[in-house]
């Protein structure tokens, strides 16, 4: 693990565990980024980072917060916003999304659809 600022990096394991142990993961990718593949697990909040600061009381301050994003970057501005905000127990997802879904971790996927139907969604 490692420590920047006083927001440490999980490995994707650490962050699981930690969940089955209290933690709240927070998403702060967009919904159509979540709408692709998003974290199967229980007690995630969805807030993308546009909208972090209007959404901060959503975020519990008695528990351990792991942020995450598509690969670690979003997560730690959203990690600086809730340490200004007073949240001390914050931890970032080292990798995001994409180091999630590499280990092997619980993802749910959007089914992808046919060359057709994707271009029907363009165009909508």
């Amino acid at each position: 693990m490692k420590t920047r600022k006083g927001i440490t990096d999980l490995n994707p394991e650490k962050a699981l565990d930690m969940t089955r142990k209290g933690a709240v993961l927070v998403d702060v990718r967009n919904p159509h980024e979540i709408a692709k593949i998003a974290f199967d697990i229980p007690d995630v909040l969805e807030i993308p980072l546009g909208s972090f600061d209007a959404r901060l009381d959503e975020i519990p301050v008695k528990r351990k917060v792991i942020l995450a994003c598509k690969r670690g970057n979003r997560s730690m501005w959203a990690a600086r916003i809730l340490m200004d905000h007073g949240h001390r127990r914050i931890f970032n997802l080292q990798h995001g999304m994409i180091g999630w879904e590499k280990e092997g971790f619980p993802v749910k996927k959007q089914p992808s659809g046919s060359f057709i139907s994707k271009l029907r969604q363009l165009f909508r």
